[in-house]
């Protein structure tokens, strides 16, 4: 896998930007990175005329500096260097690729804020966006990785999803299963009994994911779990057995191919990633 060595982490001035540093202080010390980067944009067109008076002859780039230097002393307990860089952008997302570009970021961890409309980086023009990996954390996200789910769909794109489970797990010693949700097609559904139809496609799975895996040729201990999707969407069904099965990162690519699954299609990673998860998502570029 490419070699993670700049971290960007989104901060925003709000209760989340604390999980924001403290995760990165854990993944910082686990791929041990060499820099990380803290970014935060000042949309100062957003001010309110009532309170230009007041705030003219305020430096709000030192303070917000400052203040946001106090914040990572305090909270981020790794060694590796960082910096705090402040900005002014009309769009949080075009500073963002800025200095992803600029900087040769390799992985840019956000707060997942979906909860809170129109708040925070998240959108889904970032994920289009960015060339980098992309790491979504919700606000009580706990820095420990100990279950990983790795999706795949078994096309080529999937493989960097390996490559990144397998570089944590050599790192945390955490469990990995490999999770492919399909769902059936419809054209099928009424000429063929579903108990029939569901066996079939999923022993033609099993097939495709022994193929798959020894292509890629993980080399840590891997478990397999092929879930039915078809009762809710795919995006929704992960969340809710992720969520069950007490897992602490999700890792899918930004896009795939499968008849059968469409868990790695861009659109469907897409709506992962503006759900409300309840755990980390790494979206693999």
């Amino acid at each position: 896998m490419t070699e993670i060595k700049n971290i960007l982490v989104a901060l925003d001035l709000s209760d989340i930007d604390n999980t924001l540093i403290e995760y990165a202080s854990f993944i910082a010390d686990t791929l041990k990175v060499k820099k990380v980067y803290f970014v935060h944009n000042i949309k100062k067109y957003e001010i309110s005329e009532l309170f230009e008076e007041q705030l003219k002859d305020i430096n709000l780039d030192e303070i917000i500096g400052d203040e946001l230097n106090e914040k990572v002393e305090e909270k981020f307990k790794s060694s590796v260097e960082w910096e705090v860089l402040i900005s002014e952008d009309p769009y949080s997302e075009s500073l963002i690729n800025y200095i992803v570009n600029k900087y040769e970021v390799q992985l840019a961890l956000i707060g997942n804020k979906n909860k809170i409309k129109g708040t925070g980086v998240v959108s889904g023009k970032l994920l289009r966006l960015l060339k980098c990996n992309i790491l979504s954390i919700p606000k009580n996200a706990k820095p420990v990785i100990s279950n990983i789910w790795a999706g795949t769909d078994f096309s080529s794109a999937s493989n960097k999803v390996f490559e990144v489970a397998e570089n944590l797990q050599k790192n945390t010693d955490a469990k990995v299963k490999a999770v492919h949700v399909y769902n059936v097609p419809l054209q099928f559904s009424p000429y063929i009994p579903k108990e029939h139809l569901d066996a079939k496609i999923e022993n033609h799975l099993k097939e495709k994911y022994e193929k798959f895996i020894k292509k890629v040729g993980y080399k840590g201990e891997l478990t397999t779990e092929i879930i039915p999707g078809r009762d809710s969407g795919v995006a929704e069904k992960l969340r809710a057995k992720a969520a069950a099965a007490k897992v602490d990162l999700i890792i899918v690519g930004d896009k795939g191919r499968n008849t059968f699954s469409s868990l790695l299609v861009g659109s469907v990673t897409e709506e992962l990633f503006n759900q409300d998860l309840e755990v980390p998502l790494w979206i693999v570029k």
